[in-house]
């Protein structure tokens, strides 16, 4: 009878610790895909520039592909009234580093205007793979999960090389909410002189679908 009981004991013991583990895999899953839903969609910053003469009204796009290979974006940005000269197209890859922390890393890809507009139709990437895009080290941007549907992180100080403009890195600090997406990027000299980017803060791009 004394064996049946810690048999018991330790049975009731292996589940619920199974159980606790589970509902932790389920919560982990559910603020990834929570992050990686609220990245979605086709952003701008007009109302932005209308306050401030200072900001450009930039239109963003950031579409899942390769949905069955994990948590990818297509990324395009551009002047508004430019739609069709992006100058930016990135894949960005969503993943959890930790606990508390996201990251979202950065690619690049080979030849940029053949994707031009193809945020649209997300399955054109089918026809390539991973093999095909560059990783850019040093440019993800680490994400903290602060409140429901509200996250805020930021790239390492000087991890992410730039040659852009004379720069020598670029920083860039990222707030992402459920109706907007906050991205302040500039680029700094070896010596950390400003170089590029917004002065005055980040660009506020709102969600309009």
């Amino acid at each position: 009878m004394k064996h049946l009981f810690y048999f018991l004991i330790i049975t009731i013991s292996f589940y619920s610790c199974k159980n606790e583990t589970t509902s932790k895999d389920i919560k982990e899953d559910k603020e990834l895909k929570e992050l990686f839903s609220l990245m979605q969609g086709s952003f701008n910053s007009e109302v932005q520039s209308q306050v401030d003469s200072s900001y450009y009204n930039i239109s963003l796009h950031m579409y899942p592909i390769w949905e069955e290979k994990g948590n990818f974006l297509y990324v395009e940005q551009a002047l508004n009234r430019m739609q069709d000269r992006p100058y930016r197209q990135r894949i960005y890859e969503v993943t959890r580093i930790s606990d508390s922390t996201f990251s979202s890393a950065v690619y690049k890809l080979d030849v940029d205007s053949l994707w031009i507009g193809k945020w649209k139709t997300p399955k054109a990437f089918d026809s390539i793979s991973l093999r095909d895009i560059a990783l850019k080290e040093g440019c993800e941007v680490i994400l903290k999960r602060i409140a429901p549907k509200h996250f805020v992180g930021e790239t390492g100080d000087n991890t992410c090389v730039s040659t852009m403009r004379g720069a020598s890195f670029a920083r860039s600090e990222v707030e992402i909410l459920e109706d907007k997406i906050m991205s302040w990027d500039r680029g700094f000299d070896a010596e950390g002189n400003y170089v590029w980017g917004a002065e005055k803060g980040a660009y506020i791009f709102n969600k309009l679908d």
